[in-house]
């Protein structure tokens, strides 16, 4: 990749030796994979410059020419700013990601919701002089805490996007179990749908989508066991539709059937992500804590 730094409302950097000679908008479509109608309003809108000059889609670029993109132009923060603590894992210029605690919604879903995730993002740009949209990557529910990645910039959202989409963001949950699974590792290939009797709830289906969730047994208690996921595909609810198909549903999981006894909330934390930084030549591996009742919890399981 090329890395890019951010200058005012520019992002700049220098075409790496060794890359072949292209067109500019060869570069950006197929070296950067930008969406097409991206490419075609940066263009449009004399936001690619090579050396310092306006350039056009059809002008070859080099090795050792500075390029750069109109990227990161004040825009509104899209939701009202709310200050509070915010744990922050990793941050530079084009990427956020966060620790996100249970209980906490992502992202409003009514005109009520103004504590949510998003929001105290919205207040650490803010608080940090950022003016950009809040521009989350993935999705978290509300009870499941851990990691979460956000864009920065428009450039990097469409590029986070797409390796979302082609499956090249890694993400790893720990999950406590009931019952203690048979395999000591396995794959649960099964679609996933909405359940027509319940307005929240998924379940497996023949008319759902693809969901694939892999799993290994990381630890076996008295009744029950805790998991480490890796997913596929990023359905809604995936791992605790999975669990419970399989027999084994999420301690605290109202929802989906899971015993409440040990804790009051779904134990699901997303632990761990990793991706190719979008502008720059180095894997950005983040881990996130285990937050306080999982750990108490691990620690109630152990003891019997």
């Amino acid at each position: 990749m090329i890395a890019m730094e951010v200058q005012g409302e520019w992002l700049t950097g220098t075409l790496p030796h060794g890359m072949p000679v292209l067109t500019a908008g060869t570069l950006l479509r197929e070296y950067w994979k930008l969406p097409r109608k991206t490419v075609h309003l940066l263009f449009q809108e004399k936001g690619v410059r090579v050396d310092g000059e306006v350039c056009s889609q059809n002008q070859p670029v080099r090795a050792g020419q500075a390029i750069s993109l109109h990227a990161c132009q004040p825009e509104p923060l899209g939701v009202e700013p709310f200050h509070a603590p915010l744990e922050i894992l990793y941050e530079d210029d084009h990427l956020l990601v966060v620790n996100k605690p249970a209980g906490c919604l992502l992202h409003p879903t009514g005109d009520d919701d103004r504590f949510t995730l998003d929001h105290l993002v919205a207040g650490h740009f803010a608080r940090t002089g950022i003016a950009a949209k809040v521009r989350h990557i993935h999705r978290l529910d509300r009870e499941t805490s851990g990691a979460v990645l956000y864009a920065k910039h428009a450039l990097a959202c469409a590029l986070l996007d797409e390796q979302l989409r082609q499956r090249h963001i890694s993400r790893q949950y720990i999950a406590f179990v009931n019952g203690r699974p048979r395999r000591e590792r396995g794959t649960i290939d099964e679609p996933i749908g909405r359940d027509r009797h319940h307005p929240v709830r998924r379940r497996v289906t023949r008319r759902g989508e693809t969901a694939v969730t892999h799993y290994r047994v990381l630890n076996r208690f008295r009744e029950a066991a805790l998991l480490a996921c890796t997913l596929d595909t990023g359905r809604t609810h995936q791992i605790r539709v999975h669990c419970q198909h399989i027999g084994h549903p999420l301690l605290g999981d109202r929802l989906y059937g899971g015993p409440i006894h040990l804790i009051d909330r779904v134990s699901l934390h997303a632990v761990s992500l990793q991706l190719l930084h979008p502008f720059g030549e180095h894997i950005v591996r983040v881990e996130a804590g285990w937050p306080d009742d999982l750990l108490q919890l691990h620690m109630r399981l152990s003891a019997t």
